[in-house]
């Protein structure tokens, strides 16, 4: 399935909504939308293969603005992109896009920062991986503020 508002995010996941990621109120609960939009981050940052680098990555800060609520059955497809690369950390957003609303329900940034794995501190981020990301980007003709 191509999807328009996906055309410049690298990775898209394909998230399937639980009967059980509802709450009382029956719809998605907000704490669900982190969950997905983790999941999209794992992927994007496993086709980059940094789980064998010699860094960590934490989230600093992160946000997610619900511009529609999400209800049981639905698939969300997530796209995930990183939009600025530091010296020690990046920032990435996140579309979630409801195949049953068929459009944009909520939208996520966070900011991750690399660790040093044996001191757990901060340390700038391989260039390496910022070069795998510009190409990455690249792929769908995005360009990352630097």
């Amino acid at each position: 399935m191509r999807i328009p508002a996906l055309i410049n995010y690298p990775l898209v996941f394909k998230q399937v909504v639980a009967w059980g990621d509802m709450d009382a109120f029956g719809h998605v609960n907000n704490v669900q939308y982190y969950r997905y939009i983790e999941s999209a981050r794992i992927a994007y940052l496993s086709q980059l293969n940094i789980f064998n680098l010699d860094i960590y990555t934490v989230i600093a800060s992160s946000n997610c603005r619900y511009l529609s609520p999400v209800i049981y059955p639905d698939v969300l497809h997530i796209g995930a992109r990183v939009e600025e690369l530091r010296q020690s950390a990046m920032r990435m957003s996140y579309v979630l896009y409801s195949e049953q609303q068929q459009k944009i329900v909520a939208e996520g940034e966070a900011v991750i920062v690399c660790l040093d794995k044996s001191t757990l501190k901060k340390s700038n981020m391989p260039i390496v991986l910022k070069q795998q990301i510009i190409q990455l980007e690249a792929t769908v003709e995005h360009v990352i503020n630097l």
